[in-house]
């Protein structure tokens, strides 16, 4: 009887650390399985699960504006005053909802596309009409000394006058937004005397992107090959600033850690820039990892080296020692227009200063990605940043002359946001997370189960053998006993 206990037991043993054995392996499977599949699927080509989703996004995009009104335009005009501005907003428009066109495939595992600007007033989500009046620094005078060649200033200080333009004025949302038609341009006979803070927007472009696709390599999925058909940019005249780097931010490779950098090329602050982990979180059942813009990233040079072929202007940077901010005049036709975080977030206290009403918080002016780890999708997206144009002094402007010292004048912030919708996050839990939580219930089961038959098995057959033994020491002990009474 007891032999066959030990056999059973035994079994009972080789059997447990089999299924513990097979919950190991399974984790190898299942891992692989789910590797393969993401490498499949995940490839930008037509008949896969991401291309229908990278043609026209499936969650709906918005931009949000807040557009900063001045409360005190005669004060600052006619004494310098510090300006005061008050945020009014949000305006909320749906964009992105057009599919990218003339898709082109490239032999070299690439895919060229043009990706549509469109903007769609949604007034449900926003706190007044387009037709809302807001008054908002005039573009065009604080714009056209920056380029006009100084010979030129007094014929722009004559325009100026015989249209009656000031330095501020009061227009809708819309016009602001998306342009109006300028008296003084069209005084000075421009090609387009229109402007606005994003003129010209719906029915352009921001040029042909060409990506990899992820075929042959899934490491370098949605990576930015050329962008307007070069590989580089030449705002900056500099080898490290002009490099185009990582994807459009919609997409990353996938099989993300927390360690890596998810770089991105932004457009429209003209550079590339990278977002850091920031933390774990679960958006709508789904685990995603944080990705945030880190402070460093308009920091001046004398906190990150990185960032002195960015500073091109040494007078509003006061020599590059200025942080928060970023001067893309160079791609935006010579107008002085500085990008920076809403409320000049990480800035110095100097921007902060010289405004009335700037108020930076990191919760809702910091930019961020969740990003699902295994597949490298953005499932949840808030890109935040603030267009401001650069006013100085002029003796030769008379609407400029009572300005005492250059300022960064804020005009507009902008969250462009994207969350998977319902329908998309049910989707993919059930192909990919549910899948994912099958596995690891198998494994945790055969795991856990194998084990605990294991050592129970190993533990019986321990407490059988000590039972055994002692047993068997005691018929010993008996049977001396026995011998020495017969002997004597």
């Amino acid at each position: 009887m007891s032999c066959n206990k030990n056999h059973l037991l035994t079994a009972g043993a080789f059997i447990g650390g089999l299924l513990a054995l097979f919950g190991g392996i399974i984790i190898l499977i299942g891992n692989s399985i789910i590797e393969d599949n993401v490498k499949k699927e995940a490839v930008i080509e037509n008949g896969t699960v991401a291309y229908e989703n990278w043609v026209l996004a499936g969650s709906p995009v918005y931009r949000q504006f807040w557009l900063f009104n001045v409360n005190n335009p005669l004060e600052i005009a006619q004494n310098g005053s510090k300006p005061i501005l008050r945020q009014k907003g949000p305006y909320t428009y749906r964009v992105r909802y057009l599919p990218k066109i003339n898709i082109t495939v490239n032999l070299n595992n690439t895919i060229s596309f043009l990706q549509p600007y469109c903007a769609y007033f949604e007034p449900g989500l926003s706190v007044g009409t387009e037709e809302d009046n807001i008054t908002f620094l005039n573009l065009a005078v604080a714009g056209a000394p920056s380029i006009l060649p100084p010979l030129l200033l007094p014929l722009l200080n004559n325009a100026i006058k015989q249209t009656n333009s000031s330095l501020f004025q009061t227009r809708t949302v819309k016009e602001m937004l998306w342009g109006y038609e300028d008296p003084l341009l069209k005084q000075l006979h421009l090609p387009d005397p229109h402007t606005g803070v994003f003129y010209p927007y719906n029915g352009t472009a921001d040029g042909y992107y060409n990506i990899f696709t992820g075929r042959g390599n899934i490491k370098k999925l949605g990576i930015i090959d050329r962008w307007q058909g070069k590989g580089k940019l030449t705002t900056w005249q500099d080898p490290y600033c002009d490099m185009i780097n990582g994807t459009d931010g919609s997409v990353f490779p996938p099989f993300i850690k927390k360690k890596k950098l998810l770089g991105f090329f932004s457009s429209d602050i003209c550079r590339s820039v990278f977002a850091e982990y920031e933390s774990s979180r679960v958006l709508k059942g789904i685990p995603v990892y944080r990705f945030m813009l880190p402070s460093k990233t308009f920091a001046s040079p004398l906190d990150n080296p990185e960032n002195k072929c960015y500073c091109k202007d040494p007078l509003f940077t006061r020599n590059c020692t200025m942080a928060g901010v970023l001067d893309i005049s160079g791609c935006k036709e010579g107008m002085p227009v500085y990008i920076s975080l809403p409320h000049f977030l990480y800035g110095s206290e100097a921007l902060k200063e010289a405004i009335d009403g700037m108020e930076p918080n990191e919760e809702e002016h910091s930019t961020f990605l969740d990003v699902e780890p295994v597949t490298g999708i953005s499932l949840n997206v808030a890109k935040r940043l603030q267009v401001n144009i650069a006013v100085q002094p002029s003796n030769q402007i008379e609407v400029l002359s009572k300005i005492k010292e250059p300022i960064l004048f804020p005009l507009v912030w902008l969250n462009e946001t994207a969350t998977v919708d319902d329908a998309t996050a049910k989707e993919l839990k059930g192909a990919l997370i549910s899948t994912m939580d099958l596995l690891e219930t198998i494994q945790m089961t055969l795991i856990g189960c194998g084990c605990v038959i294991f050592l129970a098995c190993i533990i019986s057959l321990c407490v059988l053998k000590k039972k055994k033994t002692k047993k068997h020491d005691q018929s010993k002990e008996m049977t001396d006993k026995g011998i020495s009474e017969n002997h004597f």
